[in-house]
């Protein structure tokens, strides 16, 4: 036909494109009895024969007449050490007659959706003596195209064996490609050399494997090359797998690891001093280091210790040294230093045993003292009687001792503190049951109010609301009374509405925001109507409520709150709270009422909707109070312009504008004109309720 350059592309569709998908959480290992070989192939897990002993689907071999495939690759090995994966692939040809007519083209095409390329182990060839291709690609998001070019007149200058370009060339495969295809060409469709050049290849082929020859040039019989092949778990890193709480595969003894030049998935790898499948539990086993004496380097054989991951070399008697050959070895002691050493070790270590035990006895005597002086004085005879009497709180409450909240905290490591404030400090703490608790460190005590801070934890203690946080214990051993909470992982709503750490940046959506107050709303209905003896907390505020992973809201630290005698309905108490969310009348009467509680939760509900703090001496002075500022705005029609942005779209309008107005009333100066935060709870899950039933809402407003 003589057409000049003519084309032949080789799409390598999924070759480069991204590897597996994460494992889904409940597939942890294979099923019994899963066949693990096809034909002379091994399938090792996270490969397998069946979607019950793989990993996923990405990593599902089919075994067709003893042949492992992958897609339409053929899998000659499998690698869990390397993570490779070595397949044959067809060569391409592009071959002409003495006419200059197409006679042949094979086109390869290459699937295998959990790899890459590996390209150190790989190179780009092209053979021919009228021939060029080129390799085509995505590297980093950008395209990229490198070639190749064979060119020779006759046999003449052709040296078997190399690929310098004199009928062969090669070249490296960069790292991290994507989207790969090639294309091959040739300057005159092969005319003046197709007695001894008929035919163009290209290919993509393990080092090692291919030795160019001369004769390759009229005829290279071989179909299919072997062609290495890396694989990987997931899209992401390790790191970013963790961020985003995705289960990582790899089981015990062994390392999640970052590919070394791209972000395609991670792997899972052996610790040093382990060997086996990091995949499977219990698949990275010790290995004895003792049995092979090219894996130690002690002196004599018989002198190595193999332990857990490692070994160590020990010394025959009476020689000293670390036992190996890259160290000090064993040298002998001689007889009278031992002598000497023997003797005044000795008498050294009855004076400082002798010396240490009298010390200890009378120090663990005076702490000993010590804790009981405090647990007297903190009240600890009343609350362990108080429980006792109270069915069911010594099931879960319990009094813990001061040792053991001071290895829960590592010694109140500075590592582990999670708060601070005017109030004290709050630990992570980490119980031997691995349950993570949060440990309250307050300042000061106030030792005429014993008493009455026994009575109150005892009633705190029975508290169990899903939007409670639960207190789980207390410790009296100490000069202040340590308290145990439910540790909530997501820190303070506060730091969610105002943006005031990295692990907040994320926008909460109206639908979470109306549930957070939903659920704050339900929980101070609880204390304040449905506890066994109600509860003003005193102290509402974005600060104290805390959400877990699942933005689920908790109502937190009772350290100001009061407990209600069933026949009073206001307490006379200093003035206690936060500046921007105190009650205008409680500051003015010192009358504590469940009205307090509910002017403070209407200024959390101004923060939802604003994004603004309640207090802020940055602003001007006529809104540095939210609260002030909010209720001027609603009276101005201004409502929407003090709305934190994104907040309002056109499906929740009608919400937003029916939160504010429950806002308003919970802000009223007044607090017998305010509702009753059971009343709050009841109009706010109404909302909710109209968000997920909005024909609902419009039936009932037309009636």
């Amino acid at each position: 036909m003589g057409l000049h350059g003519m084309l032949v592309r080789i799409s390598l569709i999924g070759l480069i494109i991204s590897p597996v998908l994460v494992i889904a959480a409940s597939l942890a290992k294979p099923a019994d009895g899963c066949p693990n070989k096809c034909g002379d192939v091994e399938i090792p897990y996270p490969f397998g024969l069946s979607k019950d002993c793989s990993l996923n689907e990405d990593f599902l071999i089919t075994c067709d007449k003893k042949e492992a495939k992958t897609g339409n690759l053929i899998i000659k090995k499998i690698s869990i050490e390397a993570h490779d994966l070595r397949v044959l692939q067809f060569v391409a040809r592009d071959c002409y007659n003495q006419n200059g007519d197409s006679v042949k083209v094979n086109k390869a095409r290459l699937n295998a959706a959990m790899t890459t390329i590996s390209n150190a182990k790989n190179k780009f060839i092209v053979v021919g003596c009228d021939t060029y291709a080129s390799l085509n690609g995505v590297q980093n998001g950008e395209q990229y195209s490198m070639g190749c070019m064979s060119i020779c007149k006759s046999l003449r200058n052709v040296v078997n064996g190399s690929c310098s370009g004199v009928g062969c060339c090669e070249v490296a495969i960069p790292d991290g490609l994507k989207d790969m295809s090639m294309e091959v060409h040739s300057f005159h469709n092969h005319t003046d050399v197709s007695n001894f050049n008929p035919c163009g290849y290209a290919f993509v082929v393990e080092q090692g494997q291919f030795n160019f020859s001369s004769r390759y040039l009229r005829n290279l019989k071989n179909e299919k090359l072997p062609l290495v092949l890396k694989w990987a778990i997931g899209n992401e890193t390790c790191g970013e797998a963790a961020r985003k709480n995705k289960k990582i595969v790899c089981k015990g003894n062994s390392k999640c690891s970052n590919l070394i030049h791209s972000k395609l998935g991670y792997r899972c790898k052996c610790n040093s001093g382990y060997r086996g499948n990091p995949y499977l539990p219990h698949g990275c086993q010790d290995i004895n280091e003792c049995k092979d004496p090219t894996l130690n380097n002690c002196t004599k054989a018989g002198h190595c210790v193999n332990t857990q991951g490692n070994y160590t070399c020990r010394c025959p008697k009476w020689q000293r040294g670390d036992g190996r050959k890259d160290g000090e070895g064993c040298v002998a002691d001689p007889f009278l230093e031992l002598k000497i050493a023997i003797v005044a070790g000795i008498s050294l270590i009855a004076i400082v045993v002798v010396c240490s035990w009298l010390y200890f006895v009378i120090q663990k005597r005076r702490l000993v003292k010590l804790k009981e002086k405090y647990f007297r004085r903190n009240g600890g005879l009343i609350l362990q009687q108080q429980l006792s009497s109270e069915e069911g709180s010594s099931e879960t409450f319990k009094i813990f001792t001061a040792k053991e909240l001071k290895k829960a905290t590592s010694y109140y490591d500075e590592s582990k503190i999670i708060g601070k404030g005017g109030y004290g400090t709050v630990y992570k703490g980490f119980l031997p049951n691995n349950r993570i608790v949060a440990i309250k460190k307050p300042k000061t005590v106030d030792e005429n109010q014993i008493e009455q801070f026994i009575n109150e934890v005892v009633v705190l203690s029975q508290i169990n609301h899903r939007n409670v946080v639960k207190l789980l214990g207390c410790c009296l051993e100490t000069r202040v009374p340590l308290l145990v909470y439910e540790y909530v992982s997501n820190g303070a709503l506060f730091n969610h509405i105002h943006k005031e750490s990295i692990a907040s940046t994320i926008l909460l959506s109206w639908k979470t925001r109306l549930s957070i107050a939903v659920e704050i709303a339900d929980a101070l209905s609880y204390l304040h109507s449905a506890a066994s003896i109600p509860i003003i907390h005193r102290d509402v505020k974005s600060t104290n409520i805390l959400l877990d992973d699942d933005f689920i809201a908790k109502v937190s630290d009772f350290g100001t709150s009061r407990l209600v005698p069933q026949d009073q309905k206001q307490l006379v108490t200093i003035v206690q709270g936060t500046l921007g969310y105190l009650d205008p009348e409680y500051m003015q009467t010192n009358q504590l009422t469940e009205k307090s509680d509910v002017y403070s939760f209407g200024v959390v509900l101004v923060e939802l909707l604003t994004g603004q703090k309640a207090l802020s001496f940055a602003r001007p002075e006529e809104q540095r109070s939210l609260a002030m500022y909010f209720l001027f705005s609603l009276k101005e029609n201004q409502l929407f312009e003090i709305l934190e942005n994104g907040m309002v779209e056109q499906s929740n309008m009608e919400q937003v504008k029916e939160f504010a107005k429950l806002a308003a009333k919970c802000l009223e100066v007044k607090g017998d004109e305010r509702p009753t935060m059971k009343e709050v709870a009841i109009e706010l899950d109404g909302l909710r309720k109209m968000e997920k039933h909005p024909w609902d809402n419009v039936e009932s407003n037309s009636e």
